[in-house]
């Protein structure tokens, strides 16, 4: 028996009934536009076997029930006239009951058939408390009796109704089915259930993909996925979860959203399990006081309108669209750059969110992505992943490991939300080892990452304790957890580089902070200076020259062997973030060409602050404390520092400071003889 086949006999054993072949679900869907959850519903009832005579027959079954019974808009009317013709019909449609407290009765909506203010018993509200909260789609046998006597009566009564979707799902059912599998074997069948195919993916993808469905199974975990396009980010949301809903288009209200205080009636939040808003650049608040009631609900799951406070439990997701290459976005701006800018540039909205997926590492989906095996009917999935919301497992990591000391109290939250999200999904029985909880705590660690970096990219200072970590609570050993795209940790070499090759921190054309590298040749000549590299920028180019007449005027004060007249000098300069080519160039520029010209490398991990005028006068360092956090992501282990700066430290937090070994100088040939290790 194969590892598949294998693998199917357990599903047949442990899940009976609530699994179904997704490539029928497929077959079908294509030609009907049927939810996922009302098609599997149907298939499960009737095509439950491997034998092909016996699916064959089910997929013709269950093509004529919706040939016959599933209500379509466009032919309302049409079905309307044949239950009043044979006076009884049965409908598939999406049915919402109101409680009428005019009359003390309960009224039915039908979706699809587009008739309310149907009497309904109360037995079904009572028994299927989801038809008050949104609806769902039901089997509905109907009658049709005219009353002449009573023409303010509907001819039309509810004889009896079926909910389609799983009413209710027994959870330690599943708890006990989900010790028969590993956990590679979990994971493929969560995967098959969403109608992925795992054995075509790798296996970071796999944890990529089940991030997706944490904010389904949390309570208020806000999660942001942008990337390209055919990644299907919005899929889960619109077709695989009756308990989610997709908000297209962008433009909402906080009555819709949030409460509406003329009706009193609670908005989305309230009503679904998980709000999803697609393509993020078009999110518009018609009310000023939007994103500020939105920033509340997902820092604190309640929000205030007028003298009540209300509380909710759905969770919010942002997906869209990176238009360019992820390496360029860094460079020129924010991962955000897709929002709207008021809340791409707002930290504090930015700062709520607990997870990002980095969508551009998900593939675009081809066919063979698609799974013909086996999942769990979306239904009976969509139910027990709800029922999941009920439980918490953010202390899961307390047992194993504890959190290091650069997460303040909102990366704390996000971090446990998503190790609980996972662990739940993964081990709902809540059987795991060390290893496998540290696999979660490091995936968790990375999303919760990537938020804070590019927080510190927009916030500067405030959002400095990127380097986050975990403790092993046995070996006291602490492990850093890094984000892949942010590849500025690597940008200065570790080691001695060579002779002529510095590297730079300060503030770039656009204002912000960033490093930059000269690389130097020396030939033989008449005394020529040529930088490439700065364009017709005026001012880094005046820059450049100060460095070399200063050098001109005070190179035997360094060294005899540095000649400004027989050798020619070549500066490359190089913008490494994208920010735009600095002015601060003078003292680089000096250091850069002694080192050359002595073929001496500067000392190893060596980033140059600070920068001197046409007569040597050193000025101090802009926003040191931001320069160093960038020094630090850079690499830098070892930063030269004029000593003006030296009382700028206090602004500084010790954590920070503490990264390097600072290095002060007094003026230029300081700095030159310390940046290359002469003492």
């Amino acid at each position: 028996m194969t590892d598949r086949e294998e693998l199917k006999q357990k599903l047949r054993d442990n899940f009976a009934g609530k699994i179904v072949r997704k490539d029928l679900t497929k077959k079908i869907k294509e030609g009907a536009n049927v939810p996922v959850y009302v098609l599997e519903f149907l298939l499960g009832k009737y095509c439950v076997s491997d034998d092909e005579d016996i699916i064959e027959r089910g997929i013709s079954k269950v093509k004529k029930i919706l040939e016959k019974n599933f209500v379509r808009s466009d032919e309302a009317q049409k079905t309307l006239s044949i239950l009043r013709s044979k006076g009884f019909y049965s409908v598939i449609d999406k049915i919402t009951i109101n409680l009428n407290i005019k009359t003390d009765t309960y009224e039915a909506e039908f979706s699809n058939l587009g008739i309310k203010n149907i009497p309904i018993s109360a037995e079904y509200p009572e028994k299927y408390d989801r038809l008050l909260s949104g609806g769902i789609w039901c089997m509905v046998q109907l009658e049709y009796d005219y009353n002449e006597e009573d023409k303010k009566s509907s001819p039309i009564k509810i004889a009896k109704l079926n909910p389609i979707q799983m009413p209710h799902v027994d959870i330690n059912e599943l708890k006990e089915g989900r010790k028969a599998f590993t956990k590679e074997e979990w994971i493929d069948i969560l995967l098959r259930s969403i109608g992925m195919e795992p054995d075509e993916l790798t296996e970071r993808e796999k944890w990529l993909l089940l991030l997706r469905l944490v904010p389904l199974v949390e309570n208020n975990y806000n999660l942001c996925e942008l990337g390209p396009r055919s990644t299907g980010k919005s899929h889960i949301y619109k077709e695989i979860s009756p308990n989610s809903i997709l908000v297209s288009g962008g433009q909402t209200t906080v009555a819709n959203l949030f409460y509406n205080m003329g009706k009193r009636t609670i908005g989305l939040v309230g009503l679904w399990d998980c709000v999803a808003f697609d393509e993020v650049a078009g999110i518009r608040f018609k009310d000023k006081d939007g994103i500020q009631i939105m920033k509340d609900y997902m820092a604190s799951g309640s929000f205030a309108r007028g003298k009540e406070e209300k509380s909710a439990s759905a969770s919010m997701v942002f997906v869209g669209n990176i238009n360019q290459d992820v390496d360029i976005l860094l460079q020129t701006s924010s991962l955000f750059d897709p929002f709207p800018p008021e809340m791409g540039m707002d930290t504090a909205f930015l700062d709520r969110i607990h997870c990002y997926l980095p969508g551009w590492e998900v593939p675009k989906f081809r066919p063979d992505h698609f799974t013909d095996d086996y999942g769990f009917i979306t239904d009976y999935f969509a139910e027990f992943i709800r029922e999941l919301r009920k439980t918490q497992e953010s202390d899961a990591l307390d047992k194993y490991f504890k959190l290091g000391k650069n997460l303040n109290q909102r990366d704390t939250i996000s971090v446990r939300k998503t190790v609980s999200g996972l662990v739940k999904l993964i081990y709902p029985n809540g059987k795991y080892d060390k290893e496998e909880l540290e696999e979660i705590i490091r995936i968790a660690l990375e999303m919760r990452r990537r938020v804070k970096e590019q927080l510190k990219k927009i916030g500067g200072m405030e959002f400095y304790d990127v380097n986050f970590s975990y403790i092993d609570n046995d070996t006291f050993e602490e492990k850093y957890v890094s984000v892949p795209e942010q590849g500025s940790s690597t940008l200065i070499p570790e080691g001695i580089c060579n002779p002529g090759h510095i590297y730079t921190v300060s503030s770039g054309k656009s204002g912000m902070i960033g490093l930059f590298r000269l690389e130097t040749q020396i030939l033989p000549g008449n005394g020529k200076l040529t930088c490439n590299g700065i364009g017709n920028d005026r001012e880094a180019r005046e820059s450049t020259q100060n460095a070399f007449n200063y050098l001109k005027a005070n190179s035997n004060r360094i060294s005899q062997s540095i000649s400004t007249t027989t050798k020619d000098y070549i500066i490359q300069y190089q913008d490494l973030q994208g920010i735009g080519m600095t002015n601060k160039l003078s003292l680089p520029t000096l250091i850069a060409i002694c080192s050359i010209a002595l073929t001496r490398p500067t000392l190893s991990s060596l980033a140059i602050l600070g920068d001197i005028s046409v007569s040597g006068t050193v000025s101090k360092v802009d926003n040191l404390a931001n320069t160093l956090q960038v020094c630090l992501d850079s690499g830098a282990k070892r930063v030269l520092l004029p000593i003006t700066s030296a009382g700028d430290l206090g602004s500084v937090p010790p954590e920070l400071v503490g990264c390097f070994n600072l290095i002060f100088f007094n003026d230029a040939e300081d700095a030159v003889f310390k940046a290359l290790g002469v003492e």
